[in-house]
């Protein structure tokens, strides 16, 4: 067997070791996101009350476009946190203000979001919003720990370095989600999933699972 073998043409080489923690890896993703599916049902019942309290009577559930490993579309599962209009008031927002538009599409963000419902805002502070995605996790769309995952126009910020950023599975947290999320900048925070895709490691997934934790509990970077 060769001591080095790669994963694709465009990606850093891989030693049989690594094989080992991708295949563990998986086995985890299946373990973990099986009992997070479990955990999943009565939460579910739980967002879908708080929505009805607040008079909003339409699906908890949002499906999103964006790209999974090798740039392979994939649709994430999230709780809606913006309301069902939630494109048109962005078009709008943006129409009538040139200077955060400079922003947000630099950014991707956009503080004190229109969209946001108060129910969502519960969601997102409290990352319960993202809990869905145990279900792609589950089907092998994604992976516990990676690169979160970008729509199609957002990986051109990645230029030459885009197969590297779509050589892993994306991840439900990571090194950036886990390190200040909305805190830190977009240029900041490509080098940050490209350093996990040239390090990643069991070591740096405990590291990531303990950072994303303190995280979540902190609302560090929710938004």
């Amino acid at each position: 067997m060769d001591k080095e073998m790669a994963i694709t043409s465009d990606t850093v080489k891989v030693v049989p070791l690594k094989y080992f923690y991708f295949v563990l890896k998986r086995v985890m993703d299946v373990l973990i996101s099986f009992v997070g599916i479990l955990c999943l049902l009565p939460l579910i019942l739980f967002v879908k009350v708080l929505y009805i309290c607040s008079g909003d009577f339409h699906s908890i559930f949002y499906r999103q476009k964006r790209l999974g490993k090798h740039g392979k579309e994939i649709r994430i599962f999230k709780f809606r946190t913006m309301v069902v209009n939630a494109e048109e008031i962005l078009a709008d927002w943006l129409k009538n203000n040139p200077e955060k538009r400079k922003e947000y599409l630099r950014d991707r963000k956009i503080d004190h979001d229109p969209r946001i419902t108060k129910v969502g805002n519960f969601l997102r502070k409290t990352s319960l919003d993202e809990f869905p995605q145990f279900l792609n996790i589950f089907i092998g769309d994604m992976s516990l720990i990676g690169p979160r995952p970008v729509v199609p126009d957002e990986v051109k910020k990645y230029g030459k370095q885009k197969n590297k950023f779509l050589s892993l599975r994306p991840g439900l947290t990571g090194y950036w989600a886990s390190h200040g999320r909305s805190n830190i900048s977009y240029k900041e925070r490509i080098k940050m999933e490209l350093y996990y895709i040239d390090h990643c490691g069991i070591l740096l997934d405990l590291k990531i699972v303990f950072k994303t934790f303190i995280a979540v509990f902190k609302k560090d970077g929710a938004k």
